[in-house]
């Protein structure tokens, strides 16, 4: 029971991170474009989040930092495939290793520092209950998160601009034809993305383990894109992946806890394995369509 209750209680704000950044890399994919610097943007953000509440104090400051940084990255990868056409993946793998280098620069003095994090908002009554009350107690963050979700899935399917970014991802020409700016809104998805991802690292360095390490991010931002693939490129099914992977690291977490017969390094493992086995499986249904 105790073990639940922990799962239950962080589920939402370890998923947060991974959720925020693959909802961006959902919206640039649906433009048609691929950008594959997510983990280096989200590293990004980590650092300038990091450091920018640890010298002020302001989460509020932190947060946007970190959100503005990543944004600011992703533009170079839009003016080098929007501009100079280049290479969606090798500017994508670019612009991820400069984000990554970037991160190491402006974090290398706050190494091991910690900052305090959010104070978490319970509902009453329901924070109460046994096993399922921690679900009920998050961060502002978390909170705000949920309604954004629905928001973004309500602007993508029922209203005018995300019909013109889906029409600008199927068809850029017919688009263009009648009278719509693809570079415009292709860039501005490609900003919305990456200030998404650097949010989601803002949130991971200051609120979910309040601390600066280098290379904290592990992962999460190949992790995100392979959450807009499992999720087929829909809202609700990638917030689901991002709840999934979230259980798993927990989970492992508190079957170490629980002095579990198994090697650590298969527990930390095992979200990614499960990843890459729902990858293929989706892989298979579609080949045999």
């Amino acid at each position: 029971m105790t073990i639940l209750a922990f799962v239950f209680a962080g589920i939402l704000a370890a998923s947060l991170p991974l959720l925020l950044a693959a909802l961006g890399e959902m919206v640039v994919e649906k433009t048609g474009l691929l950008n594959l610097g997510i983990e280096g943007m989200m590293a990004l953000g980590a650092a300038v989040g990091f450091v920018a509440v640890y010298l002020t104090g302001s989460h509020v400051l932190g947060l946007a930092g970190g959100a503005l940084a990543a944004a600011l990255l992703s533009l170079a990868f839009a003016g080098m495939v929007l501009g100079a056409r280049a290479n969606q993946v090798a500017a994508g793998l670019a612009v991820g290793v400069l984000g990554l280098g970037l991160s190491a620069l402006f974090g290398a003095s706050y190494e091991s520092f910690t900052v305090s994090g959010l104070p978490k908002l319970a509902v009453p009554a329901l924070s109460d209950l046994p096993v399922l009350g921690g679900l009920f107690r998050q961060d502002v963050l978390v909170w705000a998160a949920i309604p954004g979700v629905v928001v973004l899935w309500w602007v993508l399917e029922r209203t005018k601009a995300g019909l013109v970014i889906r029409a600008v991802g199927e068809n850029a020409d017919a688009a263009r034809a009648i009278g719509y700016d693809v570079v415009l809104i292709r860039a501005g998805a490609v900003a919305f993305g990456g200030a998404m991802a650097g949010l989601g690292g803002a949130y991971a360095s200051t609120v979910l383990t309040p601390l600066w390490a280098e290379g904290m991010i592990a992962g999460r931002g190949w992790i995100a894109l392979a959450l807009v693939v499992f999720g087929t490129w829909r809202t609700g099914r990638v917030t689901l992946g991002a709840l999934l992977f979230g259980t798993l690291v927990l989970g492992g977490l508190a079957a170490q806890a629980a002095g579990a017969r198994v090697p650590s390094q298969l527990l930390a493992s095992l979200p990614y394995l499960v990843t890459i086995v729902m990858l293929c499986i989706l892989s298979a249904g579609r080949r045999r369509a």
